[in-house]
């Protein structure tokens, strides 16, 4: 956390965010099941924790956007559709493509840092 901050602030300044893994600030997440945490939610990026407890499969889910993911805790089978399948766990760093039919076979407890985002833009020397 910032300094001097609170553990319940995830903005301590205007576009600067902050939170923990070991958060309890978790909702339901209507889309996937289980649970989320976001981080920061803006034009440029979606960020975030899941974590699933009780719910083993997630899917068929098409990935509205490119999607990194690291699995901090259990493991995940992923089958995409036409690709190969993704066997993951803890420590292990993914990305997989907007538009991906998915799969996921999860081995509870479950819990990953996602972040979606569209694709960076550098700017030129001259900018």
């Amino acid at each position: 956390m910032a300094e001097g901050e609170g553990e319940g602030r995830m903005e301590p300044f205007p576009g600067v965010f902050v939170s923990n893994v070991a958060t309890s600030a978790w909702q339901p997440d209507p889309e996937v099941g289980g649970d989320l945490h976001v981080l920061v939610e803006d034009e440029r990026a979606y960020a975030g924790m899941s974590r699933f407890t009780d719910r083993s499969v997630v899917g068929p889910w098409t990935l509205p956007e490119r999607e990194v993911i690291l699995v901090l805790e259990g493991a995940a089978r992923i089958t995409i559709d036409g690709g190969p399948t993704l066997s993951l766990g803890v420590g292990d760093i993914a990305s997989l493509p907007k538009g991906a039919v998915t799969t996921w076979e999860l081995t509870l407890p479950y819990k990953e840092i996602w972040f979606f985002g569209r694709p960076y833009e550098a700017t030129s020397a001259e900018d």
